[in-house]
């Protein structure tokens, strides 16, 4: 360990061009300005409403959410504030099973966005 670190410090004590270092902070700074404004792509959020997925069962046999909100249209499922997780599902009967081939139950709605 001793000698990488010896290592390390003999090759940061080494003297470096200008010409070198003016090099390596530009292309840094050329980087960093692309990254920002020339290779950045405008994101717009999408919002889906879908209802509450559930995600199994628990140790009484009771339906429990998962946490996520299915949007049946696209069959997309992400984390949403309205979806409780590990929350037992009032109504055992009115989970069905989607078009998309995941559980939802169908009084509950809820919205994401991405």
């Amino acid at each position: 360990m001793n000698k990488q670190f010896d290592e390390l410090t003999k090759n940061l004590a080494q003297s470096v061009t200008r010409r070198v270092a003016l090099k390596k902070f530009g292309l840094g700074l050329a980087g960093i300005t692309l990254s920002c404004f020339g290779l950045a792509t405008k994101a717009t959020a999408t919002t889906y409403n879908g209802y509450r997925e559930v995600g199994s069962y628990d140790f009484f046999g009771n339906w429990v959410y998962n946490g996520l909100c299915l949007d049946l249209n696209g069959c997309i499922a992400a984390s949403s504030a309205d979806c409780p997780t590990g929350k037992k599902v009032n109504g055992h009967t009115s989970v069905g099973p989607g078009t998309c081939g995941f559980h939802y139950k169908k009084q509950a709605p809820c919205s994401f966005t991405i």
